[in-house]
C-alpha cells in the first residue's frame, strides 16, 4: 500500500510508521519541520508543511491508497482559551484540508483513517461506553464530535472512512506514560482524587497494529473505540504502576481541587474518565498483544 501520514514524527505516528514500513508498505509522511532525531525510518518519503494551512502538499495526497491522520496538538497542558483553540485548530484545519485534496480520489478506492478520542463519550460514571454510545457535552465530546465529523465529509468523493476513537496511548519515550511515572520515580506516586474514575487506555504497539488490521478489511468504516479490553480505575493504575517499578505507596492523593488548579478544566477530565469497551474490534476478532495494564507496564517499563 501507499500510505500517507500527517503527524508521523509524533509520539503515536512514530511507531505507526515504523509498523508500516516493517510490513514492507511505502509510506510519506508528513511534518511540519524536518529535523533530527526524529525517528524516521529509513526509506520513508518525508515531506516538510504545515498540515492546518493549504499548500502544494495536498498534491501528494492524491497519489496514496491510504491517508492516517494523526496530526494534532497535544491536550496534555493547562486549558487555557488560546491552549484550546490552538488543540481545536491543529485538528480540523488539518482534517478539512486532508478532505480536500482527496477531491481529486474520486473514483478511487481509498481509505482515511482519521484520529478522533474517548473523550468523545464525556463522563458517564461506571456506565459501559461502546461506539453505540453518545456524544458528551464537554470541550473534549464537542472537538472529537467535529472532528469526525470533519472527516465523514471525505465520503462525498467515495472515500471510506474510519475514525479511531484513542484512549489514552501508553507508549515509550513520551505521551501520558513519561508524565505519569515522573512522581512515581522519586516515591512520590499517588491516586487522582477519589480514584474510582475510570482510564481507558492502549499499548502503542496494540495500537499501531490496529490501524494494520483495519487497512486490510475492505467493508469496515465508521467509529472504532482503540482502548484495550480491560479498561482500569485510577486507583488500581497507581497501584500496578507502583508494583511494576517497585516505588513504595504511602502519598495521599492528589486533591481534586489542586488537579482543578494546576490543569484548569483539564484537571477535570483527569478526575472523571470514561469506561470504553473496544466492541467492534473485538467482534471483528482482533486480538490484543496487552490486553491489561499490568502486561502493557511490564512491557513498557521493563528496560527503563
Amino acid at each position: 500500500m501507499k500510505v500517507f501520514v500527517t503527524g508521523g514524527t509524533g509520539f503515536v505516528g512514530r511507531t505507526v510508521t515504523r509498523q508500516l514500513v516493517s510490513k514492507g508498505h511505502e509510506v510519506t509522511v508528513l511534518t511540519r519541520k524536518i529535523s533530527a532525531g526524529q525517528g524516521i525510518p529509513e526509506g520513508t518519503r518525508v515531506i516538510e508543511a504545515d498540515p492546518t494551512s493549504p499548500g502544494p502538499w495536498q498534491e501528494d495526497v492524491a497519489d496514496h491508497e491510504v491517508i492516517i491522520n494523526l496530526a494534532g496538538s497535544s491536550i496534555f497542558t493547562r486549558w487555557t482559551k488560546k491552549a484550546k483553540k490552538r488543540i481545536r485548530e491543529s485538528r480540523l484545519k488539518t482534517t478539512r484540508n486532508l478532505v480536500d485534496a482527496l477531491s481529486a480520489r474520486r473514483g478511487e478506492d481509498t481509505l482515511l483513517l482519521s484520529t478522533s478520542a474517548v473523550g468523545y463519550y464525556g463522563s458517564h460514571g461506571d456506565e459501559d461506553l461502546d461506539e453505540n454510545s453518545p456524544p458528551g457535552q464537554d470541550f473534549l465530546s464537542a472537538l472529537a464530535k467535529d472532528w469526525e465529523e470533519a472527516a465523514y465529509e471525505a465520503q462525498r468523493f467515495g472515500v471510506r472512512v474510519i475514525t479511531l476513537r484513542f484512549g489514552i496511548v501508553l507508549g515509550k519515550g513520551g505521551g501520558a506514560l513519561e508524565k505519569m511515572i515522573k512522581p512515581f520515580r522519586m516515591g512520590l506516586g499517588a491516586r487522582l482524587g477519589s480514584g474510582e474514575q475510570w482510564f481507558s487506555w492502549i499499548h502503542e504497539m496494540d495500537l499501531a497494529s490496529i490501524y494494520l488490521f483495519l487497512a486490510d478489511r475492505d467493508r469496515i468504516s465508521g467509529p472504532i473505540n482503540c482502548t484495550a479490553p480491560e479498561p482500569v480505575r485510577n486507583r488500581d493504575l497507581t497501584e500496578t504502576l507502583a508494583d511494576v517499578l517497585r516505588k513504595p505507596l504511602f502519598m495521599p492523593p492528589v486533591p481534586g481541587f489542586l488537579l482543578r488548579a494546576m490543569m484548569g478544566e483539564f484537571g477535570s477530565i483527569l478526575l472523571e474518565g470514561q469506561m470504553v469497551l473496544p466492541k467492534r474490534l473485538m467482534a471483528m476478532g482482533y486480538r490484543f498483544k496487552f490486553p491489561t495494564i499490568k502486561a502493557a507496564l511490564q512491557d513498557l517499563l521493563s528496560t527503563q
